[in-house]
This record gives C-alpha cells, sequence and structure tokens, in this order.
C-alpha cells in the first residue's frame, strides 16, 4: 500500500511525464484493439466503402476524445478560459498553448490506428475495391461483363469465402495490388505526421523563444495554482471538521451522565501534545471559520483572482485580491493575527 500511495504521489508531481505515459499506453492500446479486432468485410457494393472509411476515421475519433477526457488539465484549460476578468487578464497565447499542448498528447493514439490500419491494408481493400481500376488483372478471353456486374464481383473480392469469379479477374494480384497502394499511404501519412511533429516542436521554439518561455511559463503556473489551490481546500476542510466534531462533542459533555464517566489520567506530555495539534488545526483555518465566509472566499477566487503581483504584507492586503471583498467582507475573526516579535542578534568577530 506504501508503494502504491508513493507512485501516485511521483505521478501527480510529475503530471507531464504521467500524461506521456498514458499517451504511451492509448497508443499501444489502439494497436492491440485493432490486432483483436474482427474484420468482417460486407463485400457489397454499397457498404464496402462507409465500411472500411468507418474503420479507419471512427476509432480515431473516439481515441482523441479519450485522449481531452484522460487529460487533467482539459478542465484546467475550461475553467481559465470561462473565468471572469477580474483583477488577472486572461492571456489568449497561454490558452492557445495548453489547447495544443494536450492536442498533440491526444492525436498520438489515433495516429497509432490509422498507421496501423493503413500498413496492414484490410480496410483499405475493403473501401476501394468496387471502385479501384483492376483493368489490369481481369482475363481478357472471358467473355466482358457489365459494369454493375464487374462492380459487384470486385466488392467481393476482400472475401475469399463468397468470392467465384477467379476465372475472370486475379483475386491474388488484386488483393496485393491494393494493399500495396494501402502501404504506400501508410508510409506517406507517417512522414507528413512526422514532420509536423518536428516542425511544432523543433523549429517553433527558434523563431518565438521569448513568446514560447512566457506561455510555457505562466501554463505551468497555471496548473500549480489550481494544485495548490485544491491542496489548501483540503486541508482546510479537514481542519474544519476536525475543529467542528471536537466543539460539537464537548458542547454535548455536560449532558453525559456523570457516573458513567471513568476518571482517567493523562500526563503531561500529552496534554500539550494535544494542545499542539488544536492550535495547528486552528491555525490551518486560516481565521476562516464559518460557512458562509468559505462560501465568499471560494466566490471571490472564482469571480475576482488575486493580480499577479507580490509585494510587502500591508500591500498585498491591499491590492492582492482584497478589493474585491468590498462588498464580500468577512467576519472580523479573519483578522485577529498575533503581533510579531522583533529579535536583534549581535554578532561578534574573533578576529
Amino acid at each position: 500500500m506504501d508503494k502504491f500511495r508513493i507512485m501516485v504521489q511521483f505521478l501527480q508531481a510529475n503530471q507531464e511525464s504521467f500524461m506521456n505515459g498514458i499517451c504511451g499506453i492509448m497508443a499501444l492500446a489502439s494497436a492491440q484493439m485493432y490486432s483483436s479486432f474482427e474484420f468482417t468485410c460486407p463485400c457489397l457494393p454499397d457498404y464496402n466503402y462507409a465500411y472500411g472509411i468507418g474503420i479507419l476515421i471512427v476509432p480515431p475519433i473516439w481515441f482523441f476524445l479519450l485522449g481531452y477526457v484522460l487529460n487533467n488539465n482539459i478542465s484546467v484549460l475550461t475553467e481559465e478560459w470561462k473565468r471572469p476578468v477580474g483583477k488577472r487578464r486572461k492571456d489568449p497565447a497561454v490558452l492557445r498553448y495548453m489547447f495544443s499542448s494536450m492536442t498533440q498528447r491526444a492525436l498520438i493514439a489515433p495516429a497509432v490506428w490509422v498507421a496501423v490500419t493503413l500498413m496492414d491494408g484490410k480496410s483499405f481493400l475493403c473501401a476501394f475495391s468496387a471502385t479501384a481500376d483492376l483493368s489490369e488483372f481481369l482475363n481478357e478471353t472471358y467473355p466482358s461483363l457489365s459494369k454493375k456486374e464487374l462492380l459487384k464481383l470486385q466488392a467481393r473480392i476482400p472475401c475469399i469465402d463468397v468470392f467465384d469469379g477467379n476465372e475472370i479477374i486475379s483475386r491474388e494480384a488484386a488483393t496485393r495490388y491494393i494493399r500495396c497502394l494501402s502501404q504506400a499511404c501508410g508510409w506517406t501519412f507517417l512522414m507528413v505526421i512526422t514532420i509536423a511533429a518536428f516542425l511544432i516542436r523543433a523549429i517553433r521554439p527558434c523563431f518565438t523563444q521569448a513568446a514560447f518561455l512566457k506561455t510555457k511559463y505562466w501554463s505551468h503556473y497555471i496548473d500549480t495554482e489550481r494544485k495548490l489551490f485544491d491542496e489548501t481546500c483540503k486541508e482546510h476542510a479537514k481542519s474544519f471538521a476536525k475543529v467542528c466534531i471536537q466543539q460539537y462533542f464537548e458542547s454535548i459533555s455536560g449532558e453525559i451522565v456523570p457516573q458513567f464517566q471513568l476518571p482517567t489520567k493523562k500526563k503531561k506530555g500529552n496534554k500539550d501534545d494535544d494542545g499542539e495539534k488544536q492550535k495547528s488545526d486552528e491555525e490551518k483555518l486560516l481565521g476562516i471559520r464559518k460557512e458562509e465566509d468559505m462560501n465568499k472566499v471560494l466566490w471571490n477566487w472564482h469571480t475576482c483572482k488575486p493580480p499577479l503581483f507580490l509585494n510587502k504584507h500591508a500591500e498585498y492586503m491591499n491590492m492582492n485580491g482584497h478589493a474585491c471583498l468590498d462588498t464580500l467582507s468577512l467576519s472580523d475573526e479573519r483578522y485577529t493575527h498575533t503581533p510579531m516579535k522583533n529579535t536583534a542578534v549581535a554578532y561578534y568577530s574573533k578576529v
């Protein structure tokens, strides 16, 4: 269990590596699904093309959408796109960078499916067997067939069990010819996506290095800020629940019958530990001790995020988001802070 928790923490800390691993697993899954897929061509002129092209296009679309679903950054992108501007402007370049990064990862599995399908050639054979020009493989000594009959005969080429025109057309030669065209399309597709990936990943930062670094930094910042905010909310909710439950039991302690209470003696060390633990839970509340105050804080975070300006605590109270709390002021308990002590340190030289 500890090893599993460590692995989950590592994946959460290295989200980029985790998403690359997910993309690799999806690519392998797409290849494995195709190998285990039972391909059954209808061998009818009206349905061959739809079935073959459907096998080539529909699963990649599903893998593409699944790549977005499995990517955690899709929710971050949506929240950043739809949030109110408030005191922090939205940079379209950062949104485009995040969207392009997710799209590149989501395209890996569909590209693998299309490449494997074209290299195998079954769907291509089913889709174009009826419409391909196979006049070179016809038996010239056999009486000529009508166009409709020839179309039906060519549509049965992918189905070895129902094909009955070996004396008219060489099925083996026609199959090899169409599969050769399919593999040529597959290699062309691989070359095109490889060149496109090279241009996107390598050439683009060379021309806009400063803009690339800026968009990359702020996209990482948005993701990190959201993670830290979620962690802070979880810690606050945990401490809020602990204090609330403790106060509940303390409030009903007077109703418990005294004779049922057993006298217990606690050591001094235990009292100190409990006091420090309670104090730690109180500190994690950050002065927010009411449901209305927490709802206001969350609403303010959504509608008016603080500007990206870091300064001293006094200026931070005035500039970093609290200006949005004019109508959403919290209770006075939040502003009770312990005064800071000034300590003087003297250094002595041995010279």
